[in-house]
């Protein structure tokens, strides 16, 4: 193998090229230490001819090699001592994910392509900061197509089961589930991980018309374990041979439910048709068993629509009777606060029975009911949080889900009676957004919180605490009447205008967010914040 002693005059056609022909088509290790070795050469991109030996050789131009085989220069690694003795060669982060994408690209010049780019970066500094290099958006345009193949492949891969041999002799282990997916690059290795963990327990195999997989940890009815590395996860699998589309299973029963499924999640209402097809290219439909039908719900989706208009609305389970809002101006809605001669409410019912029927933001309007204060007139100790929660709505009861639990067990861990001490919100309604049929709590807004302000200030008045609790910065907020950074203000004692004081610490809904190796820690430091109510005694 000749090389020339000046490379970068070299002639842009040579008329010597040298074939490099890599193990498959997805060899990026091959790749890396083929560069290296032409790079410690000096091999410019215009004298190799790349070749992963199950396509036609191209060199980056597309040129056939000319002459015979084995007219040729054949290329060598370098030697573990030669490589080792190698410049290293230094390119940005972003390269080496850019190679690991672009290499899975079906065009055979991709390879052509990556080296020329490698060399450029290293004889062309300022080429890592041009991003309209025309070198750089084709290798860029190929990584992105091929993330999208990869993630077409996750969503489309459509298995039939089968009732193989291995079946037959133990059906403990399930049924053998395959799929036929026609897939425009080399990604069937890089995506099976994907079906390995989603699929652990299930044995399954997907074929393609270059390269099939097949799950052999499948029918152990044990799930792969998630500290289970790559290594330990492409053991299990084996790659095989591409297949015809004429050995995929026939449907079956599982396919017609997914069909009945399919059709009863259609909704009309939400079609947009282009952005279906950009989502669902027609090129995977002769795959899809749901593609028969989309057609005809696409062209019944107008009258469908005009159908659900139609259907009168569903009324809500409510426990309390709905006020008109009309009916509830500001001046009487303030009015609640007070009895009917004029006088600040004195008892804790005639609270709980105006909050009823507050309707001073839109909290209360979707809300079960109210959930005022819970606790003895005269208690020391005034626990105020947020807002009530799902299980504090249905049961109209301060503190009675999982985050008064947890309080709970600090107020027997510290010596406190529970039923001392009195336990309220900022908010006496529960602000949530449906997620299915789960209430997900929301964080009401500052004029939400300040709606709700004259009820705490009620209750404050009517049990006389001689030390507030704030769980959480909307309680610090609501009774200090100000802004108050929790996580640097916890465990601290603040003085009110009227001389109360107030002790700021973390919600306890806050310890139940964490994840299980920090929920020790946190909880022994939420409690040295709350022990410091003993020496206020």
């Amino acid at each position: 193998m000749g090389v020339m002693n000046d490379p970068l005059t070299t002639d842009l056609f040579p008329q010597a090229l040298l074939p490099v022909t890599l193990q498959g088509a997805t060899d990026l290790e091959g790749f890396r230490r083929a560069s290296r070795a032409l790079l410690a050469r000096q091999m410019l991109p215009e004298q190799i001819v790349w070749s992963s030996g199950d396509e036609a050789t191209q060199d980056l131009f597309g040129a056939q090699l000319p002459g015979e085989p084995g007219e040729q220069d054949t290329f060598h690694y370098l030697s573990p001592q030669e490589f080792a003795a190698a410049p290293a060669i230094s390119v940005p982060p972003e390269f080496l994910t850019l190679c690991q994408a672009a290499i899975l690209h079906s065009d055979p010049a991709r390879f052509g392509l990556l080296y020329r780019i490698l060399w450029r970066l290293a004889h062309e500094p300022g080429l890592r900061h041009d991003p309209l290099d025309a070198d750089m958006m084709r290798a860029q345009q190929m990584a992105h197509a091929v993330r999208r193949d990869m993630h077409k492949m996750k969503a489309f891969v459509r298995f039939r089961s089968v009732q193989d041999d291995t079946f037959n002799t133990h059906p403990e282990g399930g049924p053998l589930h395959v799929a036929w997916f026609e897939p425009e690059h080399h990604i069937v290795e890089a995506v099976a991980p994907f079906f390995a963990r989603r699929f652990a327990q299930m044995r399954w195999a997907i074929m393609t018309p270059e390269r099939s997989v097949e799950w052999l940890n499948g029918g152990t009815h044990a799930a792969l374990p998630k500290e289970a590395g790559p290594d330990a996860v492409m053991a299990g699998l084996r790659f095989g041979p591409g297949a015809r589309k004429e050995d995929a299973p026939l449907p079956d029963a599982g396919e017609q439910l997914w069909l009945t499924y399919y059709r009863n999640i259609f909704n009309p209402a939400r079609l947009k048709v282009k952005m279906m097809q950009k989502e669902m290219p027609r090129k995977y439909w002769k795959n899809l068993p749901e593609a028969e039908m989309i057609h005809t719900l696409v062209a019944g989706a107008h009258e469908s629509s005009i159908r659900m208009i139609e259907q009168p609305g569903s009324v809500p389970h409510r426990r309390i009777p709905v006020i008109p809002i009309a009916d509830v101006t500001h001046t009487s809605v303030s009015a609640f606060s007070h009895a009917p001669d004029g006088k600040a409410m004195t008892s804790l019912s005639a609270v709980r029975q105006a909050t009823e029927h507050c309707r001073e933001c839109p909290i209360g309007e979707c809300a079960t009911q109210s959930v005022a204060g819970e606790g003895p007139i005269g208690a020391r100790l005034m626990f105020v949080g947020e807002q009530p929660g799902d299980h504090e709505d249905v049961r109209g009861k301060p503190f009675v889900g999982p985050a008064g639990q947890l309080l709970d067990r600090a107020l027997a861990e510290l010596g406190i009676e529970r039923d001392g001490v009195f336990v309220s919100n900022a908010v006496k309604h529960f602000k949530y957004e449906l997620r299915g049929k789960r209430r997900i709590h929301k964080t009401p807004t500052q004029r939400e919180a300040a709606a709700c302000q004259h009820w705490l200030d009620d209750e404050i008045r009517i049990v006389k605490p001689q030390l507030l609790v704030a769980l959480g910065a909307t309680a610090a907020r609501s009774l200090l009447g100000r802004p108050v950074p929790v996580m640097t203000s916890r465990g601290q004692i603040f003085e009110r205008e009227d001389g109360l004081k107030v002790l700021v610490t973390l919600h306890p809904s806050a310890l139940l967010r964490l994840p299980p190796d920090a929920k020790d820690q946190a909880w022994s430091a939420w409690l040295a914040d709350l022990d410091q109510l003993k020496a206020q005694a």
